[in-house]
């Protein structure tokens, strides 16, 4: 994960590296994301989401473009 101060710094970023620019997550969905995935990680039930249970989470904090769907084998 990179951060980045603003989404122009990203598309120079990009342009300078070759690469092409990925969907954007805010420091606000980051925490919510991790807030969701980790929620019951001190618990003995402790298991990582399930591609469906991955995207409610997603879609609940308003990842819902096609990059964020687990059962995507596109990158």
């Amino acid at each position: 994960m990179l951060l980045f101060r603003s989404e122009e710094t990203v598309e120079k970023w990009c342009a300078t590296h070759q690469l092409p620019k990925r969907p954007l997550i805010n420091i606000d969905q980051i925490w919510a994301l991790a807030n969701e995935w980790y929620a019951n990680r001190l618990t003995v039930e402790s298991r990582r989401p399930k591609p469906n249970e991955m995207a409610k989470i997603f879609e609940r904090i308003g990842l819902t473009e096609s990059f964020w769907d687990p059962k995507s084998d596109k990158f």
